[in-house]
């Protein structure tokens, strides 16, 4: 692999969002595949996002030619070992800075289901899984969130797995209910966690999402992530074999550990919002015209483009740092909720300043700033609140737990 960009040349994939050149840290190879990403965004998925969010369905025909790009691990990178995570971040950098949807469609396979496999999965399972999960022809969904547990679901899951032992190694039946499952319409199979009816503790498995009792309904009326797929999922007497319960997951800590690799990924998601938003409000306000002069003439529009560019900088820094300690093998529960607290919230700022920069037509689709000003209300929950995740970093602060009092 050959070395990285010298910092401060021309050689940017990105635009001035990445201030700091952030992206230097990335090897010519590197740049080169996230360039054919950006290329397919540019051309071929921006011209349908405002359609498609405004009609609250997701453009199905990207998703075969996404998957095609092969930008998960990709083969000129991988030829000696597995793509790196700076890699991995900047690719959902530049989905996230296209559309909020499209990167949480595409980390849905490449984050969520395949940190799944990964940590839970025994070696053998994930020998068979792992091929197919990464070149998609096997589709998952992480299903852990439910009707009345979200933030709680650690002690509150109320999905149960009951064992029934027979000749075959035993089968397990299901029953219960998951809501917010995004793409869980067109995977094969939805990755389900519940409680073991014999011991209390927490397992996963892997369920067809066309086995009897199971039934899927989109959940329709959202402002936010209106291209992203939701659904609310009813899992009634539903038999799934021994085989495939992901075999090392057997406790909820086994499933922290899955969520201290995720929410790097939404901090990502958090900071590529901000730059398509602060993109989209910079173009605008260098075109418009406004008592006789362009908007971005002016000093009140120009502090808010210089504040939006910090909050940018800044959360760049975070997860770059954030996935650098990771590479070396240091994941704890307080750096990754730290990075997606405060990305998100940097986040919410900085989506509502472009709006504000862009004026009246900050509240339509054909600005492209609407979009990323809604989606971010969606980021700015899943995957831990504000308040779960400053509550993790106090904890271990003070050294005492507010979460039950």
């Amino acid at each position: 692999m050959s070395t990285t960009a010298t910092p401060g040349t021309d050689q940017r994939l990105y635009s001035v969002a990445d201030w700091y050149d952030a992206e230097a840290l990335l090897s010519t190879e590197e740049r080169q595949v996230l360039g054919r990403l950006r290329a397919f965004l540019e051309t071929e998925a921006k011209p349908l996002l405002a359609e498609y969010w405004e009609r609250g369905e997701f453009p199905e025909q990207l998703a075969r030619p996404l998957i095609d790009l092969d930008v998960m691990e990709p083969a000129d990178l991988t030829f000696e070992a597995p793509a790196r995570g700076i890699f991995h971040g900047f690719r959902i950098f530049e989905l996230a800075r296209t559309d909020a949807s499209l990167a949480t469609w595409y980390t849905a396979q490449a984050g969520l289901f395949r940190t799944a496999i990964r940590v839970g999965a025994s070696e053998d399972q994930q020998k068979e899984w792992m091929p197919k999960v990464i070149d998609f022809s096997l589709k998952g969904v992480f299903s852990l969130t439910e009707p009345e547990h979200g933030s709680d679901i650690a002690g509150g899951l109320s999905t149960t797995a009951r064992f029934e032992a027979n000749l075959d190694g035993g089968t397990w039946v299901l029953d219960g209910a998951k809501r917010w499952i995004g793409g869980a319409s067109t995977a094969d199979v939805l990755c389900v966690f519940a409680r073991d009816v014999a011991d209390g503790q927490v397992k996963s498995f892997l369920v067809d999402r066309t086995a009897a009792g199971v039934t899927l309904e989109k959940i329709h009326g959202k402002t936010s992530l209106r291209m992203m797929q939701n659904a609310h999922i009813t899992l009634d007497n539903v038999r799934v074999p021994e085989a495939m319960r992901l075999h090392n997951v057997n406790s909820f800590k086994d499933v922290a550990a899955m969520l201290r690799a995720m929410r790097s990924d939404v901090a990502w998601i958090a900071t590529g919002i901000q730059a398509g938003a602060f993109e989209a409000g910079l173009a605008y306000v260098k075109e418009r015209q406004q008592f006789g002069r362009s908007l971005g003439s002016y000093q009140l529009v120009q502090e808010k483009l210089a504040r939006m560019l910090g909050n940018i900088t800044a959360s760049l820094s975070l997860v770059v740092r954030l996935t650098e300690q990771q590479a070396w093998g240091i994941y704890r529960d307080q750096d990754s909720a730290l990075a997606k607290m405060q990305t998100s919230l940097m986040m919410r700022e900085t989506v509502a300043l472009a709006r504000e920069v862009v004026g009246g037509n900050g509240i339509t689709l054909a600005a492209d700033v609407a979009r990323f000003h809604a989606d971010a209300e969606a980021v700015y929950s899943y995957e831990g609140t504000h308040e779960i995740n400053a509550l993790i970093v106090g904890r271990v602060l003070t050294g005492e737990s507010a979460f039950i009092h």
